[in-house]
């Protein structure tokens, strides 16, 4: 069976089997290659106001000699005769800096010959075709967001004959609806392939929520609340356990917020189960350290059974490395399904806080898990299973051990595919799937 080689791939092949041939003996190199070709289009009051396109590639060159290593960032033209000059130049400064450099004690690249290969044969749909879709569910409303879609790649090499290529499709629609008042609903629609229907769902569901920012704002005291978070206000609390909580660096050195579950007894509900889950991620199946990644189950039944395992750390520690990224977060995080239908979720909720969103999240006792952060974009006061008023901005402070242990009631049937909307510097690739979640309570405290 013959295999398709785009031109970027094999352009990046070519870069790696130059170096390859500029080795000299006793060096090695690792090169970690990432690129986009991204339309962004952005809107204020329902209508396009910029709209542009960005077509990038960069790669990382390591340098490896004597157990020392040295890297550098270099910007690619997309130029064959060029780019390859640009790296013989960056190999050329790091052997002038790597013999000044000590020795690493902790490097322990993967001198394995693996090969893993992912190109995403789905398009996307031409901006054109989105445009309508977006301006007539828009029409009459004060909408502000950005589109921003098309292909990411990612690829890595070394001189051990290594090699990975990673191509997918994404977009992702990050916007706001703003009441008259001043007030906005935040909302979202992402994933690897374009849906009408999906979309007009999502944005139903925001149109929604747009009436009821018309009506008197309810203040609450601080206290305890029932709480039904939906999976964006879910993902700033996952974000905040992804924050070291399952490093194996972290974990040896106690700094990990998840230490108490690290032996010490502690353990969340049973309903909890995440897992880093490599297969259809939108993240390579590769690290840029040049490690093949594992799925890990992270925690399963609310007991921590797994951590993120990097190089350095597996020589550091003594542990078997399991393909984690050099800061062992999840690039693919994957939360159970629970068996509470959406639908159902207000009425499960009965009388208390619906959360759409999280917002400056941060945490307040990292040993105890106890994150505080505020509401924000349309939290409503629930009666009865009813919206009955939006709620002013709160603050919540809460450990994880209680909101993510006996305070969790329920967690939804029906899951939500993440991405990061993130451009800074360029697009991530980075995704979670998350279902929305009772709490018995939520503590708010001003």
């Amino acid at each position: 069976m013959s295999i398709h080689i785009d031109a970027r791939e094999a352009g990046f092949a070519a870069l790696a089997d130059a170096l390859r041939q500029a080795m000299r003996p006793g060096e090695d190199f690792t090169l970690w290659y990432s690129a986009e070709a991204s339309d962004f289009i952005r809107f204020n009051h329902a209508r396009v106001r910029q709209a542009g396109h960005v077509s990038q590639a960069g790669a990382t060159l390591q340098l490896i000699a004597a157990e020392r290593q040295a890297q550098m960032a270099v910007t690619l033209s997309g130029q064959p005769d060029e780019d390859r000059q640009r790296l013989a130049d960056g190999l050329e400064r790091l052997r002038a800096v790597i013999g000044q450099l000590p020795p690493d004690p902790y490097l322990m690249p993967d001198r394995t010959p693996w090969q893993r290969r992912h190109v995403d044969t789905q398009p996307l749909p031409d901006p054109a075709a989105v445009l309508p879709c977006i301006s007539a569910a828009a029409e009459g409303l004060d909408l502000v967001g950005i589109y921003a879609a098309g292909p990411l790649y990612r690829g890595f090499a070394n001189s051990w004959g290594a090699f990975g290529w990673h191509s997918a499709h994404c977009f992702n629609f990050d916007f706001s609806l703003f009441h008259a008042n001043g007030q906005a609903v935040k909302a979202d629609y992402a994933g690897q392939g374009w849906n009408d229907d999906e979309f007009h769902r999502r944005f139903a569901a925001a149109r929604a929520q747009l009436e009821h920012l018309g009506k008197p704002l309810r203040v609450l005291a601080p206290g305890g609340y029932r709480a039904y978070i939906a999976p964006a206000a879910l993902e700033e609390i996952t974000g905040m356990l992804c924050w070291g909580g399952f490093s194996a660096r972290a974990l040896a050195t106690k700094e990990s917020p998840l230490q108490r579950l690290d032996g010490d007894g502690a353990r969340f509900s049973p309903l909890l189960g995440l897992h880093e889950q490599v297969a259809g991620a939108l993240s390579p199946a590769f690290t840029a350290e040049g490690s093949p990644r594992s799925d890990v189950a992270l925690i399963e039944q609310g007991r921590l059974t797994g951590r993120l395992v990097g190089s350095r750390s597996a020589r550091e520690y003594g542990l078997a490395g399991n393909g984690a990224s050099g800061d062992e977060s999840p690039q693919a995080l994957v939360m159970d399904a629970g068996t509470l239908p959406e639908a159902d979720a207000l009425a499960a909720l009965g009388t208390g806080l619906y959360i759409g969103n999280l917002w400056y999240l941060n945490w307040s006792d990292l040993p105890a898990a106890r994150i505080t952060g505020m509401t924000r974009f349309a939290t409503f006061w629930v009666e009865d299973g009813r919206i009955q008023a939006p709620v002013s901005t709160m603050r919540f402070d809460d450990s994880l051990f209680d909101l993510l242990g006996e305070q969790l009631e329920a967690l939804t049937a029906e899951r939500q595919l993440r991405l990061s909307a993130s451009t800074y510097g360029e697009r991530q690739t980075l995704s979670s799937l998350l279902p929305g979640a009772l709490f018995k309570r939520l503590q708010l405290t001003l």
